[in-house]
């Protein structure tokens, strides 16, 4: 029996413990961007990937600030989109909505491609296509449940990845401490910086940024938990305060231990460096297990994704009148958006089909075209912000806010002038620059709806 949103029972389960935000959160910062991504990314950059992941993160910090600021402005909304439709228009929050649906969309595509890469790992006969279809049928089954089911499973797949790094990084200290000989040489503080600092000269420093973007898809995540959460005030704050140190511990630290324990000129790009280093390096056990962590990094990820489409399909239809609007805005008796759910599997399930006909090419066309939404969206988000905080200052309530953005109003700009530099450097490179071409187009088209649908509606 579906719920419909026009009684007491359209509000979304409240079942998101602090412990599942806290993961949820720590999760969406750790995923396949960064065990399948780094490959590519280390072979651009070098070394120098480390500082262009320190510059990163401190936008994505500055980006989660200006919105918990916004999601405790009003904890009662069911995503930030909806300060997007507040603020910036209701144009633009449909725009916004859309997008960031297909965002998810396509991190779900990338991470169903890349379980099937880590699953040829041991058995290289099973099309990523098979394993893309178990993936997804368990994953509709977990998410169809309850929001607990969700929440519990991605704390324990968050719990697998962070021990894992953890793990990683001891390794790589005990093997550089006893200077482990490996087929290239030594584990050493020395393979670091091998022949240079920059693999390519600073051009390859600026070309990783589009997959080091791409490994902090999901850090705004925590935006689509706020509503289903008991105490917000208390739980957003301190996940998000915790971001900068996720990143120094997960993202630099794991790269460091990996370049240090291998040379960073003999590692692969078109698989995880995370297993590449153990395999080589003789530890074969390991190797298995770092395989089994990715792969639940990937799963986790699509999980995430998953949930995050079903609240984003339930936000922009919730209260439509139109038959198709009001089925996907609807809630099952344990208040999911299970159509909304199903509707979003159905298009990730296109995937499958790419993987069929063209299996070595998916991932990187994938994550280009996610890199480019969430530039628009993180964009849109600290946009919001500063037009929520000129009308906080016009009515003198400056002093009634609680988790304010750091050096406000500097660290937006900070923020819009970095992803309108990774936008530019997306443009030399073929595959980035079409997955560019592509999400403005699709944006353009997004707002042309809108407009048109908006003029019908005045007649």
């Amino acid at each position: 029996m579906e719920k419909t949103p026009n009684n007491d029972n359209s509000q979304l389960s409240k079942g998101l413990k602090n412990r599942h935000v806290q993961l949820i959160a720590l999760g969406g910062t750790i995923g396949t961007g960064l065990f399948l991504g780094a490959g590519e990314s280390i072979q651009f950059a070098g070394p120098s990937i480390i500082l262009a992941y320190l510059i990163a993160g401190i936008a994505g910090f500055f980006i989660m600030r200006s919105l918990g600021e916004l999601l405790l402005s009003d904890v009662n909304c069911h995503s930030y989109i909806e300060f997007i439709d507040k603020y910036l228009g209701k144009r633009l929050g449909f725009v916004a909505g859309w997008t960031y649906w297909a965002c998810w969309i396509s991190i779900a595509m990338a991470e169903i491609t890349a379980a099937g890469l880590y699953i040829h790992y041991w058995f290289p006969a099973i099309p990523q296509w098979v394993t893309g279809l178990f993936l997804l049928i368990i994953l509709f089954l977990t998410n169809s449940i309850n929001v607990s089911a969700f929440g519990e499973t991605e704390f324990w797949f968050a719990l697998i990845k962070v021990v894992a790094i953890l793990t990683l990084i001891a390794t790589g200290v005990v093997l550089v401490v006893i200077n482990y000989k490996t087929p290239v040489g030594h584990a050493s503080i020395s393979n670091l910086f091998g022949s240079s600092m920059f693999a390519h000269g600073f051009s390859g420093f600026l070309l990783s940024f589009q997959m080091v973007i791409f490994s902090f898809a999901g850090i705004e995540m925590i935006g689509m938990t706020a509503s289903e959460t008991n105490d917000p005030e208390v739980v957003i704050p301190k996940a998000i305060n915790e971001v900068p140190s996720r990143i120094l511990i997960f993202y630099i630290g794991s790269l460091v231990a990996l370049m240090c324990i291998y040379p960073w000129e003999h590692i692969n790009a078109t698989s995880s460096p995370f297993v590449q280093v153990f395999q080589n390096i003789g530890i074969t056990a390991a190797a298995s297990i770092i395989n089994f962590v990715v792969l639940t990094a990937a799963v986790s990820a699509c999980n995430s994704a998953i949930f995050t489409t079903g609240r984003m399909i339930y936000s922009l239809t919730y209260g439509s009148k139109k038959y198709m609007g009001k089925q996907l805005g609807s809630l099952n008796k344990h208040q999911i958006p299970s159509k909304g759910i199903l509707f979003s599997i159905a298009v990730i399930a296109v995937s499958l089909i790419l993987n069929a006909y063209m299996p070595d090419g998916v991932f990187q066309l994938i994550s280009s075209v996610s890199t480019t939404c969430f530039l628009f969206i993180w964009g849109l988000i600290v946009l919001a912000h500063i037009k929520y905080r000129k009308v906080v200052s016009d009515n003198n309530d400056d002093d009634k806010l609680t988790f304010k953005m750091p050096l406000f109003p500097f660290s937006n700009y900070f923020v819009l002038a970095f992803l309108i530099f990774v936008a530019v450097i997306m443009l030399f490179r073929f595959n980035t620059l079409i997955a560019l071409i592509g999400s403005i187009i699709w944006i353009a088209c997004l707002y042309f709806i809108k407009l048109i649908t908006d003029e019908f509606e005045k007649r």
